[in-house]
């Protein structure tokens, strides 16, 4: 495994085509100087031991040594080993609704874009924990396993929207029973599931599954999106604001956040519910509950040891601009004599 400290420095590559293009448009324009003053067998009679070869060669030593010192500049890195290691932290795992109720925009932007925000958020408050993301509508699907790879987890979230999931409506339950063996069940590390919705479930959720929460001691936060009032769901077409959203019969819709069932499942399991209308609060309470956990030592495994790389590019660059200066443009004698390149023809 590899990478680069400072990546954006290998743009500088487009500088050997350019000295290509140029150092030829240099020796057309000077075979044409040439010409003007003398021909070719003159001029092969006044210096004998001049050699294209040997400039093509120049040219590639130095287009050589450019490229080894941009790929110097740029620091690359070698990972040798895969190690595992140990870390202080607690498991979280998000579940976010991704109904279609949740593109309703009584809160800007809209109720989703709002969830990734909270949660993205909490991901960047923490700092050796490991994360996993759960996403649902009408049934639950695993989106990121539990990694301390929050990089890897922000780009995932980015990407999570309402037409990742064909069936639609809100099944919480199918959230909380995936989450509940999302985690790691040979790992003794506490556990959080932050579960993110409008609330819009029209089903009960089992007693069952509040049980099983509390039995494997998962730290239940429920986090409320939307206005209690309700507010239509709107169909855009290139940004805009096309329709909205029917049922059945033809009646506009009117999604409403149900925070009493939110509040019911985080009481039911000894858990919090936080109203995630203000990011900020929502975010302080979060934190202020994850301060109050436990951390719990776990192993995870990771490329450690990256060696910088850059000493034997430089090393390269360096022997090809000093070999370019002692190669001259004239033949060399063993070289002519060994007739390899037919330069000995007359």
């Amino acid at each position: 495994m590899y990478l680069f400290d400072s990546p954006n420095f290998l743009y500088l590559a487009i500088l050997i085509p350019i000295l290509i293009i140029i150092n030829l448009l240099y020796m057309s324009w000077r075979k044409k100087v040439q010409k003007s003053y003398s021909d070719t067998e003159l001029l092969n009679h006044i210096s004998p031991n001049r050699s294209n070869f040997k400039l093509n060669l120049k040219l590639v030593l130095e287009s050589f040594a450019i490229l080894f010192l941009i790929v110097a500049l740029a620091n690359p890195k070698i990972g040798t080993e895969l190690k595992s290691i140990n870390r202080e932290g607690v498991d979280i795992v998000f579940a976010i609704d991704v109904s279609k109720s949740m593109l309703a925009e009584d809160v800007a932007p809209n109720r989703l874009l709002r969830s990734k925000r909270i949660i993205s958020e909490i991901i960047n408050s923490l700092s050796s924990d490991r994360v996993g993301i759960v996403a649902y509508a009408a049934q639950a699907i695993p989106q990121v396993p539990l990694t301390t790879d929050f990089a890897s987890v922000k780009n995932f979230l980015q990407i999570i929207d309402t037409n990742m999931l064909s069936s639609q409506g809100t099944s919480i339950d199918a959230a909380l029973n995936l989450s509940v063996n999302f985690f790691d069940k040979n790992s003794e590390t506490n556990r959080v599931l932050i579960l993110i919705s409008d609330g819009e479930d029209h089903d009960d959720i089992p007693d069952a599954l509040l049980n099983l929460i509390s039995e494997n001691n998962i730290n239940l936060i429920t986090v409320g999106v939307g206005q209690d009032s309700g507010t239509t769901i709107p169909i855009k077409i290139d940004g805009r604001v096309d329709s909205y959203k029917k049922d059945s019969n033809g009646e506009v819709v009117i999604t409403k956040r149900n925070s009493t069932i939110l509040n019911k499942i985080a009481n039911s399991s000894k858990g919090e519910y936080v109203d995630g209308n203000s990011t900020e609060e929502a975010l302080n309470i979060v934190k202020t509950t994850l301060e109050k956990i436990d951390k719990s030592e776990f192993e995870t495994s990771q490329f450690v040891e990256y060696k910088q790389q850059f000493q034997v590019f430089l090393i390269l660059s360096l022997l090809c601009i000093i070999s370019d200066i002692f190669i001259f443009q004239t033949k060399t004698s063993w070289i002519q004599n060994l007739n390899l390149f037919n330069e000995n023809e007359k």
